[in-house]
């Protein structure tokens, strides 16, 4: 009845139903238009010059058949809110998106059209960075591109180098296959200690109504790895990795808010590990591993996200998710397909957010896995954190995460570092090492209206560190400890590429030093999370 009133007055309408009252009133989806947009809008007196007008030449917009195929509904479907929510949420996931606005823009005799339209970001990218923390320095040249010819493609070549190694890298991914939800990928890195490649065919469980999946990747590894003491590399060794899987999935897809999937598959995994001539050896060479398991697995999502601005990003819409999801899965490991010995192979991983007050929210995730033969639990963790988010006002935000995570019988020494960029910025990298580990962060973030040059968000943050990892083999005798610091930084979003990286400038104060760590830390890094 409503709607008849909006639309009985013909050409008189001056307001076109939204799509909730389309819905109530049970309209059908007619044209769809989707208009993929330049980089920058000419239109806005702020963007409206000659270099951004030279960048909108260069760049090749998303073709709008690649837009398309990414949406949930079609002509002649009935208007459903969940559904356009859900393909925005799909969209603003793409590298190559900036911006994403779904809306009705006509309505007659029952019948809606809609428009997508769509805002690309400069997905070429020649880059040079240079990053610093826990007193180490990492460089990357690379020449990538997210969104070939507009197709949706993804190609780049990359060198880094960083504490560990060095060594180039080239990928290629197609999320959608001649125009299906099959995606594929494939990477190479060469590297000056070993090489390493994976590839991968999927058609995934793409949406929350999706019935069925499948899948099968592998990938290969030959590498050395170190062993770090109080930041200090104390040991190496040799490791030679061969894994893979393949899967076929089923759900019965959406029913009152959640959805259920159940997979099924086999996974692979060869780990060999050697002892490297001339290179000071560990206490323990990790043992020799084969895993062939057949595995079930389960999934549990409930459909409740929200839209927000300036939590983890700067200016840009984030989609956080609010329900539980769940991920359970439990394999048999068989000798007679290749395994070491029979054996449970299990790993569950948990998530929900809540709101607590009107201006803040808690995001909370738990995680174990591990196996299981007669000799009792093998290389068995449990993790847990937790996230807290407090807005005050438009332009401040109050930040704070706990984690926590055991490890029992550990495949390798010491496998949990904390320092430098594993949290503890006022320390070195990989200060401590241990079988256990806490880490806590304070931070008050702050959000600006500056926008330089209409390409660079700018925000700040102070903070405060506190956390220790111990327990184990290679523990940091010389300050085994509680770590402390605080610092503060300035950060910085290039919100109108396809690599929408928050950059962290920071200066940290490490507050219980001992020995030679340095007093002030400077670290320089790029995230995806201010």
């Amino acid at each position: 009845m409503c709607l008849a009133l909006l639309a009985g007055a013909g050409a008189a309408q001056e307001r076109v139903p939204s799509f909730a009252e389309l819905e109530t009133a049970g309209a059908r989806i007619g044209e769809i238009r989707v208009l993929p947009q330049d980089i920058f809008d000419l239109e806005d007196p702020r963007e409206d010059n000659m270099i951004f007008r030279v960048a909108n030449k260069l760049h090749i917009n998303t073709r709008p058949e690649v837009i398309r195929r990414a949406l949930l509904f079609k002509s002649g479907e009935p208007v459903s809110v969940r559904l356009i929510e859900e393909t925005e949420r799909l969209l603003r996931a793409k590298n190559y998106l900036y911006d994403v606005s779904i809306q009705p823009i006509a309505y007659r005799e029952g019948v809606a059209d809609i428009e997508v339209r769509t805002r690309d970001t400069w997905s070429l990218q020649p880059g040079l960075s240079v990053s610093r923390a826990g007193g180490e320095n990492t460089g990357r040249l690379s020449l990538e591109e997210e969104n070939v010819l507009g197709t949706g493609i993804a190609l780049g070549v990359s060198y880094r180098k960083d504490v560990d190694r060095s060594g180039t890298q080239f990928r290629i991914a197609d999320p959608n296959v001649r125009g299906t939800r099959t995606a594929v990928a494939y990477a190479y890195t060469d590297q000056d200690d070993g090489s390493a490649q994976s590839a991968s065919l999927t058609r995934p469980f793409y949406a929350l109504d999706t019935r069925w999946a499948a899948g099968v990747n592998a990938s290969t590894s030959n590498s050395i790895e170190a062993l770090y003491n109080e930041g200090n590399e104390v040991a190496e060794y040799g490791h030679r990795r061969a894994s893979g899987e393949v899967f076929a999935g089923w759900s019965p897809g959406l029913v009152r808010r959640w959805t259920r999937r159940f997979s099924v598959g086999l996974q692979y995994a060869d780990d060999d590990y050697e002892l490297e001539p001339g290179r000071p050896a560990p206490e323990r060479l990790p043992s020799d591993l084969v895993v062939a398991a057949p595995f079930a697995r389960f999934e549990l999502i409930e459909d409740a996200f929200r839209k927000d601005t300036n939590l983890d990003q700067i200016g840009r819409v984030e989609d956080i998710t609010m329900g539980l999801q769940t991920t359970v899965q439990v394999g048999r490991a068989l000798r007679a397909l290749g395994s070491t010995r029979d054996m449970w192979v299990y790993s569950a991983s948990a998530s929900n957010g809540f709101d607590v007050t009107a201006n803040s929210i808690l995001l909370t995730s738990v995680a174990l896995g591990g196996r299981y033969a007669g000799t009792g639990s093998e290389n068995q963790s449990l993790g847990a954190t937790a996230r807290y988010y407090h807005r005050h006002g438009r332009r401040v935000v109050y930040y704070a995460s706990l984690a926590g995570d055991v490890v029992r019988d550990p495949d390798v020494p010491g496998p949990l570092l904390i320092g430098g960029d594993t949290g503890l910025r006022g320390y070195p990298l990989r200060y401590q090492a241990g079988e256990r580990r806490a880490l806590m962060t304070l931070e008050a973030r702050g959000y600006t209206d500056w926008y330089p040059l209409r390409l660079i968000r700018v925000g700040g943050a102070v903070f405060y560190d506190v956390g220790r990892a111990w327990k184990g083999e290679n523990q940091n005798a010389t300050n085994p400890g509680w770590l402390h610091d605080i610092g503060f930084g300035l950060r910085f979003l290039n919100a109108r590429t396809a690599f929408g990286q928050v950059l962290h400038a920071d200066i940290a104060f490490p507050l219980n030093s001992v020995g030679d760590i340095k007093s002030v830390q400077f670290v320089v890094s790029t995230k995806f999370a201010l």
